[in-house]
């Protein structure tokens, strides 16, 4: 069976693109994950072919079937996903449940604001974990998610909510 480059880079013997690896872009700070535009492919990988980086690998059953068998794999998406809400001024707690963390307020400017490229992000990310085995942490996000766009009023798109609903399925 050939090597599957997202498991080798979940597993910490391969590399993204760029010479990554996952514990490189797990210490990025707020401003790199900002910045760069082509992690985000890795760490969330998706079946269908990413618009903005052609050579990102793409998901497949081996992958699918490796996390759902493998708990660090599903840990170290979890410690991906943690990087992710803290980027976004949210936190997991109580398992699976996601909250404002105490720096929310903080991030809102950088995301939470019309057409943000970051809604496309979270339809890849609440998707992706979804699909390789933290379905109950991708549904404690979407709901957070809702929360927040009650709260914004009109913000978030109700067609970037409707992707998101439709990636946790």
């Amino acid at each position: 069976m050939p090597a599957s480059p997202i498991l080798d880079f979940y597993r910490g013997t391969g590399t993204d693109h760029a010479g990554r690896t996952l514990v490189d872009i797990l210490g990025f700070d707020h401003e790199a994950l900002e910045f760069h535009h082509d992690y985000i492919q890795w760490l969330f990988p998706l079946p269908e072919p990413s618009g903005a980086l052609r050579t990102a690998p793409l998901l497949g059953a081996v992958d699918i079937a490796a996390f759902a068998s493998d708990p660090i794999l599903r840990d170290e998406l979890r410690r991906s996903l943690d990087l992710m809400l803290d980027f976004y001024g949210l936190i997991r707690v109580e398992g699976a449940a996601v909250r404002m963390a105490p720096h929310f307020g903080q991030r809102v400017p950088v995301w939470l604001t019309p057409m943000s490229h970051n809604y496309l992000r979270l339809t890849r990310i609440l998707r992706s974990c979804t699909l390789l085995g933290l379905g109950p942490e991708a549904r404690a996000l979407l709901d957070a998610l809702e929360q927040i766009a009650i709260a914004a009023e009109g913000i978030i798109p109700e067609r970037s909510l409707a992707f998101w609903r439709g990636a946790v399925g």
